[in-house]
């Protein structure tokens, strides 16, 4: 019996890790971005290892109808939410952050 245990046949599970640490954004507000393009900001309630996050307050960036890659002005209040963490493509803090212009775009002189 000892050998299965060390050829990995015993019950022992590997705990999954996160590989972010988000516990300093706790009570804030950051963006969430989502695989299929929608971005949301709410304050983080919590959140797990698998990335699912607890969202308050949280506010929907809408996208042009006529651009799908660019954010209309409009949002849409959405209030407490769950997010699954399978899609979640990116995490930022709100304070801090700013829109740029994209540099490998080319600009009609």
């Amino acid at each position: 019996m000892a050998d299965k245990k060390q050829q990995g046949g015993g019950g022992e599970k590997r705990r999954k890790e996160s590989i972010l640490d988000l516990s300093k954004y706790l009570e804030k507000t950051i963006r969430v971005k989502f695989a299929g393009g929608r971005e949301a900001a709410g304050v983080l309630k919590g959140y797990d290892p698998l990335l699912n996050l607890v969202l308050d307050n949280t506010v929907e960036f809408l996208r042009d109808p006529d651009e799908p890659y660019k954010l209309a002005e409009e949002t849409r209040t959405l209030g407490l939410v769950v997010c699954r963490g399978t899609s979640v493509v990116l995490i930022c803090p709100q304070d801090g952050m700013e829109s740029i212009q994209n540099p490998f775009v080319q600009q009609d002189a």
